[in-house]
């Protein structure tokens, strides 16, 4: 039976746009924006399908691993006329081994942002604060995700990125870890590289004033879904940095001062 969800969209039309997605994925290519044919899809709705999305992928066998924010700069939410972040889920076979070149083959026009992961200790669910988010998390380390949004020019609105899993598409770990109480993660530098080349620097307060902060909105968004964050899932809590487009044969890295490097590379 076909369920209504606040009368813009039915049940069943949340899954026939969740596997639009999927499709576009899996086999690369672009689709037209979901508002373009469901110009009233709410947040709500788009969350609703995104939840379908990672259903139809875990029927197939592929495991939550963790969680993602992105849209978590105050400038790139103005420029889209937003006023928060958002999040995704990260899958096992999302997670790829810096030591490994990364083909571009079944990404469809991929770019790469620097991040500070977290790994919690324990379950933890809404609502929370950011001194109870440090105190859940067991570890933080390097890390770099590769967002490549399904639709056409990498251009969405809110609920169509938000149904697309939020541009998740791969990530990537540094092979250090360090305790939160270690390091000042509001103030802590990073130096981004393309091909050698520092191409930004940031802090990690150009993440919600504090990485952290977003791990915390996250988790208490999820909690209104019913949803929480796992023990030993990662979070990525955001980019440092404007999102870079990636090239065949660029090389990438990242140093956190304090936290090492993590590093990626890209063959055709």
């Amino acid at each position: 039976m076909s369920v209504s969800i606040k009368n813009n969209i039915t049940s069943d039309q949340i899954e026939q746009l969740a596997v639009r997605c999927k499709d576009a994925e899996e086999q690369a290519f672009e689709i037209t924006k979901l508002t373009d044919e469901y110009p009233n899809l709410s947040v709500h709705e788009a969350y609703a399908i995104q939840h379908k999305l990672i259903q139809l992928k875990q029927a197939e066998g592929k495991k939550i691993i963790g969680r993602k924010l992105g849209l978590t700069s105050v400038a790139k939410q103005k420029m889209m006329g937003i006023h928060e972040p958002t999040y995704g889920v990260l899958l096992e076979n999302m997670a790829l081994d810096q030591e490994e070149p990364i083909s571009l083959q079944p990404l469809i026009h991929p770019k790469i942002e620097p991040e500070i992961a977290f790994v919690l200790n324990r379950d933890v669910k809404g609502p929370v604060s950011v001194p109870e988010v440090l105190a859940a998390t067991a570890y933080v380390m390097p890390a770099f995700e590769i967002i490549d949004s399904r639709y056409r020019n990498f251009k969405f609105t809110l609920p169509d990125v938000i149904a697309d899993n939020s541009s998740s598409s791969r990530f990537i770990l540094g092979d250090r870890i360090r305790k939160p109480d270690q390091l000042d993660l509001r103030l802590m530098g990073a130096v981004f590289k393309k091909n050698g080349k520092v191409i930004a620097t940031s802090t990690g307060a150009s993440v919600m004033g504090h990485p952290a902060r977003a791990v915390a909105w996250m988790i208490n968004k999820l909690a209104e879904r019913g949803q929480s964050v796992k023990a030993g899932e990662v979070v990525l809590s955001g980019a440092l940095t404007e999102a870079i487009m990636i090239e065949e044969n660029n090389v990438f890295s990242v140093s956190f001062d304090g936290l090492g490097t993590v590093q990626a590379m890209f063959i055709k």
